[in-house]
């Protein structure tokens, strides 16, 4: 199922790019919105936001070493936050958050290096392999954006904050509306208990957040999320930050400049977004995953 809406071809950055959006973002906005950029982070999780790359709990603050970022004079002056203005900012390499669940203020995030997940060198261990095809969990896609942005915006063990305040919630749900923004829901016994969210443009894909209730869970959904992503043509998927847990998978970290050249690519291809694949493919796209493993 093909996804488009008239604002993705509106998105586009100007011509001044990254640094144009820069400038115009700089300052207060709604009542603060402030353009930073990570640097190379410190110790292995001390500084991790708890979005895609994050399975299991993490900080929920920004990296304290965030500095502010801002490519011309900063203009102090009201700025809509508006999903296009967010498609805009996805498109040049940036992103949104909040300090905490009852923050104000946004921040812009341009990390360097970036984490990206590689979709054709994705690893699938066996035991994830069956539990995805045999488990008891059941997988639906765009069924419960609500309810999935809800689950990770919800206090868990070991992580009490989220970087998901209203805005972000309200601005998110703007942009499913629109088709630009997609959830993969993870059910056990017709509860929900584990799924992720992100953002389409083209044929990249921003990984934002996820959650589990139930061991394996999030897992599930991510190898759905790739799974569906190869079926449909995608060239990226970006996990923003790298984790150790993330490794696993085979996720990587990228400079900056590299990642800006693919990403400009992404952007600008045809991506089918397969919110209810046929049974029989998306089964062989989940094994072709792990090659080798056969029909078994």
């Amino acid at each position: 199922m093909r996804v488009q809406s008239d604002h993705e071809s509106a998105s586009r950055p100007g011509p001044d790019g990254l640094a144009a959006l820069a400038t115009s973002a700089a300052g207060v906005v709604q009542p603060g919105l402030t353009l930073r950029q990570r640097s190379r982070h410190g110790p292995a999780g001390a500084r991790e936001r708890p979005r895609l790359p994050t399975v299991g709990p993490a900080p929920s603050r920004i990296p304290p070493h965030a500095e502010p970022c801002h490519a011309g004079p900063v203009r102090q002056r009201p700025l809509d936050i508006t999903p296009d203005l967010m498609l805009r900012a996805y498109r040049a390499g940036i992103f949104p958050m909040a300090e905490a669940r009852d923050a104000n203020r946004l921040h812009w995030l341009d990390p360097d290096p970036r984490g990206v997940l590689p979709l054709d060198a994705f690893h699938l261990p066996r035991r994830l392999m069956r539990t995805v095809l045999h488990g008891p969990f059941s997988v639906t896609a765009d069924a419960d954006f609500a309810g999935v942005i809800g689950g990770c915006a919800a206090p868990a063990p070991g992580r009490e904050g989220t970087w998901i305040n209203a805005e972000i919630e309200s601005l998110f749900r703007a942009l499913h509306r629109m088709g630009h923004a997609h959830s993969i829901e993870v059910r056990q016994d017709g509860h929900l208990v584990g799924g992720l969210y992100g953002v389409r443009v083209g044929a990249a894909f921003f990984g934002e957040s996820m959650f589990s209730r139930a061991r394996d869970a999030s897992k599930v959904a991510l190898v759905h999320l790739v799974a569906r992503l190869r079926l449909g043509g995608a060239v990226l998927l970006d996990t923003q930050f790298l984790t150790g847990h993330l490794a696993q998978f085979g996720a990587l970290e990228m400079p900056r400049t590299d990642y800006k050249a693919l990403l400009a690519r992404a952007v600008d291809l045809p991506l089918d977004w397969i919110a209810v694949p046929d049974p029989a493919l998306l089964e062989a796209a989940i094994r072709d995953l792990r090659p080798g493993a056969g029909a078994g």
